[in-house]
This record gives C-alpha cells, sequence and structure tokens, in this order.
C-alpha cells in the first residue's frame, strides 16, 4: 500500500508529505483547492506524462516521493523482471524530479530507471479511477477483461494465448510460402545471381585490411626505393666517390700499422661490421618494396570490389559471408517449398482445431462467470439505491483473435419493462459512477493491486446515493487500501484517515497544504461540505451524527 507521500513544488504545493493510513483515505476541500495536484503527483509517481507547467513558479525543480509498504509478489516480479534489487521488509520507495526546463529524472529504490518502467511497475501497485477512467468501462473492446479478472485459475487464458500465438506464427510463414510464382522465380533469380557473385569473389576475412597495408606500401615504394639507393651510394661508393665501407676499410689498414692506434682500428672493424649488417637489411627491403605497377592495379580492382559488396552485403568480410550462409538457406526453403507447404498446411489446420478448442472452453468460462458477475452486480447496485437497474453481460461470437472469439458488452436498463441497452448508451454519470464502484468491489477479492484511488467517484450523485457510495469504499477498503477524493460529506464520513487540502494566501504567494483530521476537525470539514460558508450548530451536530454512524 501507499505509505507516504512526499510533495514539493508541484503547481501551488511548495512542499507536504501525506502519511495515508490503511483502509479508506479521504481527501477533501474546495474546489480549487488543490485536490487534484495530490492525484497529478501520484500519476507522476507512476510513470504518467508530466509537463514543466506543474512545476511552481519561481522553482528550478519539482520532486515526488511514494514509500510503499508490504508490496505484493507482482510488484516484486516485476522489480526483479526490470533489474532491479528488493528490499528485505517488502517495500518500495520510488521518486521523481521534474525540471522546470522539461527535463524528468527517476528512481526506483535509490537506482535510476526511466518513466517507461515506472509505468510498467505502476500496473502492479495502484489503480487510479477517475471522472475519464469509465471509458474503459464503456467500451465493449475492453469489457471482457473485467470477466477474465474473476477467473480462479488463469492458465486456462495463458493456454488459449500461447496457441494462438503459434497460429499466427505459422499463418505467417504460410503466407510468405505461398506468394505468387512469379514472385519465386524473381526472388530465385535474384538469390542465385547473389550467391553465384559471392562464391565467385572468394571473399577472405581480413583481406580488406592486409590489401589496404599493401596497397600503402607500394604507394610509398618509390620514395623507399630511392631512400634505400642513397644508402647503398653512401655505403658502397662509386666509380668516382669511395663509399663508407672502402673509406673505414682504409683507415682500419692505415691505422693498424700502429699499436697505439690498435684501438681506434677495432672500433672501425666494429663500425664497418653494423655497416655491413645495415646494407644486407637494405638489399632485402629492396624485394619486397619493390614497385609493381600491375600488382598494385589489381589490389585497386579488388579493393573496389570489396567495397561495392560492402555497400550491397555488409560492411565486414563476416557480414558479406553470412549474407552468402542466408541467401542458401532461402534458395533452398523456396526451392523446397512445396514440401515446406505441405508440412505448414498440415500444421495449420491441427493448430487451428486446437485454438478454436481452446476458445470455446475461455468462452464457455468466461460464460459461467459472467452468470455470477451479473448477480453480483445487481446485488452491488440494490445497495447503491440502483435497486431496478437490469445489467447484462451479452455475449456473440466473433472472429479469432488475441482474446478469443468472444464479443463481450455490457447491457443495462435502468426503468423496468425496457430491453438491456449498450451501457455507453443510456448510463448516466452518476450510474457509470457507481456501476464502477460496484464492479470495483467484486474485483477487489481478485485484484493484487494493493491501492485503489478514485477521483471524485462522487458526480452526479448525492444524499443517500452518497452515503451507500461511502459505505461500498469502505467495504472496497478493507481488501485494498482506498483513496478517495470527494466533495460529499456522507463518503467522507466513511474515512478512515482524513486529510484536509487547504489553499492559503500568504506574503502574496499561494500555498496549498495538506493536514490530517482529528473528530473534531473532521466534524467542521463535514459542516463545511454540507452547508457552505455559514457553518451552523445544526451542521455541525449533523456532521457529528453522521461520524458516529460510521463508526
Amino acid at each position: 500500500m501507499l505509505k507516504t507521500l512526499d510533495i514539493e513544488n508541484i503547481a501551488v504545493i511548495e512542499k507536504t508529505s501525506v502519511d495515508f493510513s490503511e483502509g479508506l483515505n479521504v481527501l477533501t476541500g474546495e474546489t480549487g483547492a488543490g485536490k487534484s495536484i495530490v492525484v497529478d503527483s501520484i500519476n507522476a509517481i507512476l510513470g504518467e506524462r508530466t509537463s514543466r507547467e506543474l512545476v511552481r513558479h519561481g522553482a528550478e525543480n519539482a520532486f515526488v516521493s511514494a514509500y510503499f509498504e508490504d508490496i505484493s509478489d507482482n510488484t516484486v516480479a516485476k522489480l526483479i523482471e526490470l533489474g532491479f534489487d528488493t528490499e528485505e521488509d517488502n517495500s518500495l520507495l520510488i521518486t521523481r524530479k521534474i525540471s522546470a526546463l522539461g527535463k524528468s529524472g527517476c528512481k526506483i529504490n535509490g537506482r535510476a530507471a526511466t518513466v517507461t518502467m515506472l509505468r510498467e511497475l505502476s500496473n502492479t501497485l495502484v489503480n487510479i479511477h477517475g471522472q475519464h477512467d469509465s471509458q474503459a468501462l464503456l467500451n465493449p473492446d475492453y469489457q471482457y477483461k473485467y470477466i477474465d479478472m474473476l477467473f480462479d485459475n488463469f492458465s486456462i487464458i495463458e493456454d488459449y494465448k500461447n496457441s494462438f500465438k503459434e497460429l499466427i506464427a505459422v499463418r505467417r510463414k504460410l503466407k510468405s510460402l505461398t506468394s505468387s510464382e512469379s514472385d519465386k522465380e524473381q526472388q530465385l533469380e535474384l538469390l542465385d545471381y547473389q550467391i553465384n557473385e559471392l562464391e565467385q569473389a572468394d571473399i577472405k576475412i581480413g583481406e580488406r585490411e592486409e590489401l589496404t597495408k599493401r596497397k600503402q606500401l607500394i604507394n610509398k615504394s618509390e620514395a623507399i626505393t630511392s631512400a634505400l639507393n642513397s644508402a647503398l651510394l653512401a655505403i658502397n661508393g662509386d666509380d668516382e666517390v669511395n663509399g663508407a665501407q672502402t673509406l673505414l676499410s682504409s683507415c682500419c689498414t692505415s691505422l693498424s700499422a700502429f699499436d697505439e692506434a690498435l684501438g681506434i682500428a677495432e672500433s672501425l672493424e666494429s663500425a664497418n661490421d653494423i655497416i655491413e649488417a645495415a646494407k644486407d637489411k637494405i638489399e632485402k627491403l629492396f624485394s619486397i618494396v619493390e614497385f609493381n605497377p600491375a600488382e598494385l592495379e589489381q589490389i585497386e580492382e579488388r579493393l573496389d570490389l570489396l567495397y561495392e559488396f560492402s555497400n550491397k552485403y555488409g560492411q565486414t568480410e563476416e557480414e558479406m559471408l553470412s549474407y552468402l550462409e542466408e541467401a542458401k538457406t532461402q534458395r533452398n526453403s523456396i526451392t523446397y517449398a512445396d514440401e515446406e507447404l505441405e508440412r505448414l498446411s498440415s500444421e495449420y489446420d491441427k493448430l487451428l482445431e486446437k485454438t478454436v478448442l481452446l476458445a470455446q472452453n475461455l468462452s464457455d468460462k468466461r460464460k459461467a462467470v459472467a452468470k455470477d458477475f451479473e448477480i453480483k452486480v445487481k446485488s452491488e447496485l440494490e445497495f447503491l439505491d440502483m435497486p431496478k437497474l437490469q445489467f447484462v453481460v451479452d455475449f456473440s461470437k466473433g472472429k479469432l483473435s488475441s482474446t478469443g472469439f468472444d464479443k463481450i458488452e455490457f447491457l443495462i436498463s435502468t426503468n423496468p419493462g425496457e430491453p438491456p441497452k449498450p451501457l455507453s448508451k443510456i448510463a448516466s454519470g452518476g450510474e457509470l459512477s457507481r456501476i464502477m464502484l460496484a464492479i470495483k468491489n467484486i474485483l477487489s477479492y481478485n485484484d493484487t493491486i494493493g491501492t485503489l484511488i478514485f477521483d471524485e467517484i462522487d458526480t452526479g450523485v448525492s444524499g443517500r446515493a452518497s452515503q451507500k457510495i461511502g459505505l461500498k469504499l469502505k467495504a472496497v477498503s478493507k481488501n485494498t487500501q482506498v483513496i478517495c477524493v470527494t466533495h460529499s460529506a456522507q463518503i467522507a464520513s466513511n474515512a478512515d484517515s482524513h486529510f484536509l487540502i487547504q489553499k492559503k494566501f500568504e506574503y502574496d504567494k499561494t500555498f496549498t497544504k495538506v493536514t490530517p483530521l482529528d473528530f473534531e476537525a473532521r466534524k467542521y470539514e463535514l459542516a463545511r461540505i454540507m452547508g457552505g460558508l455559514e457553518i451552523t450548530d445544526t451542521l455541525l451536530n449533523s456532521a457529528e451524527e453522521l461520524l458516529k454512524a460510521s463508526q
């Protein structure tokens, strides 16, 4: 459940902290006081889209944190799936920072996270029902979900989904194989050309790098050859000039006649040996760097071919060879397509039969659950002062889809004798709120969501109906934490924890404050809701009666 919500610089809230309790938590306050800001802050934590307009005027950043206790096994599993560690005490801390520049930063248990991660995790934590959330209830495309949530075993749904996925995968393969013969011929012609081109090229891994190095060496060979010739000339000399070796030999001969110069002669002989070794290296290098215009032309042609292939078949030699193997595989699959087509057709027929059977089993299960669901909804609606409303789950058969072949629509009749019609056609705002609450109450026993939030569920209802809604919210809160934003004194009187949201003006600035109320403060707040500007003793007495009755 949501234990603590901290808000800083969100709209007119400068800084506040709300400690929610188990059971029913109610938020009340005058219109415009900032009740919706609290819900917006929770939405931010849940990964919903935010705007820099949320940041309080004059502040650089806004900050929201939510601390959850006793998180469900589903939440733990999702945390692990997303790569986050779990706390030993099953707690969870989510934070979100919103910059006035529009940037956003999120953390889960102190580690950086993305908004998408928050959104995935939120599906296991909180369910918000606002005035606009009823669209899901009104849309027949989503109404099957309410029935499926009441299953005592979800394996029948998973078995169908897995079978349908296999069926679709085989159907895609069949569709690919059953393309026109002309398409096959064109594909084979292209594949044959590509395979032949790649095989004739005889590509070797690493050859482009080696050829590039050889090309660079050949391009330098003329300059290198000239330098080597100069070095040899300096060593060997020519007809006109003696080389270094000749000069050193002559010096050694002259100095060897004198014992005093013996050391110098030996040094010169060593130098001569070094020059001889250098001469050998120069002669070997000549054979390597020999300039060959024909070889350079061949290298450039090969590099051009590899460059052309890199644009067609892959940047590297490995990618080109991989393309060749894939092309061969495709050619074989087309060549032996008739055999594969026959095999896939047989597999598809078996899968279709299996999937239809599973869809029928799923439909039978839904119909059985729907009958019980109708009875429970009617019972809930009777309690919520709608005893004459008839609620029907209508089934019709459609095409196989990822959800089965059932087309499910909720029908209601608000007056005796009138045939049931689609919920979206005739339900008023107040009726829709009560129907949604009835369904939420039924689902709360199967739902693993730890927190339900109702944003002004009392819209369109008043008096006795509001009191019944309050009692029903109280009943729901025995299984799931409930947070409710309301303008109804009857609903607020049933709260386990009551928070007043007030707007104040100080130093030419607007502030919103969230205050937990004790029994006496609740009396005055309920009296304000019931009576408006002037709070009389009669209103206070009525408020006290409401509070005592709810307890």
